[in-house]
């Protein structure tokens, strides 16, 4: 890494992840030169109601998949097992595990070392990716249990159902805007930056509502064609959109949106 080409020497990049989450990105972006400004537009918090969740994980058994869309949704599921006094194996009790894609597997790994990933989009790591992947392993009538963001959209739900699953969509956590966002924005608006880096469609339109008429034609990379299509119905400039969509992949879409950095070197 000390040998990297300073690609974004020069750039102001404004982060909007969660701090938790961010840190290979953030280290991506310092190694590239780029100064990072690090706004988290979402926090996250216990789910509004948590009984859906607690019942499914009583009865994990009954389920023949359990799908983790993000890390957040697989702390969610580890720290509620705990807090439930329920085994921290998940495949034990029957289900296979999918994954949306590599950062998620890296948590799952971390959060539940004794069991695998069945199932991973070779590439495409987003909602539409995994439908696709289920097709070509068939989910037909097998019980899926998805537990998601209190702000999650339905693609994927509604996708597999499509495929002819039964899928038990329970909230695990809920997606907040963090209280100081609006002083928070306002500063990074004041200060200037070159793009905004946008992970999620709920990151897109807090940041939005918090930034309110500044926010017209603001410049952002995002993470994929979701989180896309959120940002330019917000008013965003998408200068590119991140493929993969991982931390390297938004790196390499900033460089090329931003074309080489007069201080690159």
């Amino acid at each position: 890494m000390s040998g990297a080409v300073k690609t974004l020497a020069g750039r102001r990049i404004v982060v909007t992840r969660r701090r938790g989450q961010s840190a290979s990105l953030v280290e991506l972006l310092r190694v590239r030169g780029a100064t990072v400004l690090e706004v988290p537009a979402t926090m996250i918090g216990p789910p509004p109601e948590p009984a859906p969740l607690d019942d499914a994980l009583r009865e994990l058994e009954r389920f023949d998949w359990l799908v983790f869309t993000s890390a957040n949704a697989v702390g969610a599921v580890r720290d509620r097992l705990g807090q439930l006094g329920l085994p921290s194996g998940i495949t034990a009790r029957g289900p296979r595990i999918a994954s949306v894609g590599a950062a998620t597997t890296r948590a799952l790994r971390h959060a539940f070392p004794d069991d695998g990933v069945d199932l991973e989009p070779e590439s495409d790591y987003r909602a539409a990716g995994l439908v696709r992947s289920f097709e070509a392993r068939g989910c037909a009538g097998a019980a899926v249990l998805l537990p998601v963001s209190s702000r999650a959209r339905d693609e994927l739900p509604s996708g597999l159902r499509a495929l002819g699953a039964e899928v038990s969509a329970v909230v695990a956590y809920a997606t907040l805007e963090p209280p100081d966002l609006r002083e928070a924005v306002s500063a990074c608006l004041d200060e200037g930056f070159d793009a905004a880096v946008f992970a999620a469609p709920s990151a897109v339109e807090a940041f939005v509502a918090a930034a309110g008429p500044r926010a017209e034609g603001l410049r952002a990379v995002v993470i994929g064609p979701t989180t896309e299509a959120a940002a330019r119905a917000a008013g965003c400039e998408v200068l590119a959109t991140a493929s993969p969509s991982t931390a390297e992949g938004l790196v390499e879409a900033l460089e090329r949106a931003l074309g080489p950095s007069p201080e690159a070197g």
